[in-house]
C-alpha cells in the first residue's frame, strides 16, 4: 500500500499580486493600504477642522467680536476653507508620494536592512508604544503654549512626562490585539490633528494682530477663511462719504448690520445695512512699509 504524496506547502502570494503573477485587482493589497493610509489621515483632519473653529473665534476676539456676530457659522466656514482643503490634498498627495519613493529607495540602497529594521521595531510593542507615548505628548505643545510661553527644553519634559505618564502603558497593552492596534492609530491620528490644530491656532491669533495693528493679512489667513476686506462708506440717502472717506475693514455682517473695524481709531462698530453703501471695494489691499494702524489716537 503506497503512502499519499505530501501536500504541497502554500505558497504566500505578494499583497499586489494574483495567484497568476499579474497585478491585482481584487483589492486585497490595495484596500488594506487604503485603509491603513485612511485611518491615520481621517482622524488629522477630523482632529484639525474640530479645532480650526476655535481658531476663528480668536481671530475675531483679537477685533472685540465672536464669529456668530460676523455672520460665520460653520456652513460658512466650510464653504470658505473648500478651495483650502482642495489645496492641501493637492500638496499632499506628492508628499505622501515621494516619502514612500524616498523609503522604498533607502530599502534597496541598504539591501532590504531599513525594512528588516522597521520590522523589527513594530515586532517589539514596548518601542511602538514608547514613541507613539512621546509623539502624543508633544502634540499637547500648542495647548500648553496657549496658556503659557513653553522653552524648547520645558516642552521635552511635557512630551516625556505626559507620554510616560499616560500613555506608554495603554498603548503597550492596545497592541496586544488588532482592536487595540487600529484603536491605537485613530487615536494617535486624533491627538496629532489637534496637537496641529493648536499650534495653528496660535499662528492665527499672531495673524490677527497683525491685520489689527498694521491693516494688512498674511496669506494664513486667507487659507483658513479669513477675508481682508476692505471699503469706503457711503451714505445710502445721499451718496455721501461717511467717516471722511477713510477705509473700513468689513468683518462681516449679520442681523441687517455690517461689522466693520476702523483701522485709524483701532476700534470694532457696527453700522445698519439699511442706511449704507460700500463703496470701492478692496480684497488685500498694499500698505506702504512701515504702515500701522491707530494713526487718529496716536
Amino acid at each position: 500500500m503506497s503512502t499519499p504524496a505530501p501536500r504541497p506547502e502554500p505558497v504566500e502570494q505578494p499583497p499586489f499580486s494574483t495567484p497568476s503573477g499579474g497585478q491585482g485587482d481584487d483589492g486585497g493589497g490595495v484596500v488594506a493600504i487604503l485603509e491603513r493610509i485612511g485611518s491615520v489621515v481621517v482622524p488629522v483632519g477630523v482632529g484639525l477642522y474640530a479645532v480650526l473653529y476655535l481658531g476663528i473665534e480668536q481671530i475675531y476676539r483679537v477685533f472685540g467680536i465672536n464669529p456668530q456676530q460676523a455672520g460665520i457659522d460653520q456652513s460658512v466656514l466650510l464653504g470658505r476653507l473648500m478651495g483650502t482643503l482642495i489645496l492641501l490634498v493637492l500638496a499632499l498627495v506628492p508628499a505622501v508620494g515621494a516619502a514612500v519613493g524616498l523609503g522604498w529607495l533607502l530599502d534597496k540602497v541598504t539591501r532590504g536592512a531599513a525594512g528588516r529594521l522597521l520590522a523589527a521595531v513594530r515586532a517589539r510593542p514596548w518601542i511602538v508604544a514608547a514613541l507613539a507615548a512621546l509623539w502624543c505628548g508633544a502634540t499637547y505643545w500648542g495647548l500648553v503654549n496657549l496658556v503659557t510661553d513653553l522653552t524648547v527644553g520645558l516642552m521635552v519634559v511635557v512630551a516625556v512626562g505626559l507620554g510616560v505618564l499616560a500613555f506608554v502603558v495603554p498603548f503597550r497593552l492596545m497592541r496586544r490585539r488588532p482592536v487595540g492596534r487600529a484603536g491605537m492609530k485613530v487615536l494617535v491620528g486624533a491627538l496629532t490633528g489637534l496637537g496641529l490644530g493648536f499650534v495653528l491656532i496660535l499662528s492665527m491669533i499672531e495673524a490677527a494682530v497683525e491685520v489689527r495693528d498694521t491693516g494688512q493679512a498674511d496669506d494664513l489667513l486667507g487659507y483658513v477663511g479669513f477675508q481682508d476686506q476692505w471699503a469706503v462708506l457711503k451714505n445710502a440717502e445721499n451718496d455721501k462719504p461717511l467717516y471722511g472717506g477713510r477705509w473700513m475693514m468689513l468683518l462681516g455682517e449679520s442681523d441687517g448690520t455690517y461689522v466693520l473695524y476702523d483701522c485709524d481709531r483701532q476700534e470694532t462698530f457696527r453700522r445698519p445695512i439699511e442706511t449704507t453703501n460700500l463703496a470701492h471695494l478692496q480684497l488685500d489691499p498694499e500698505r506702504v512699509e512701515g504702515y500701522r494702524c491707530g494713526t487718529m489716537i496716536e
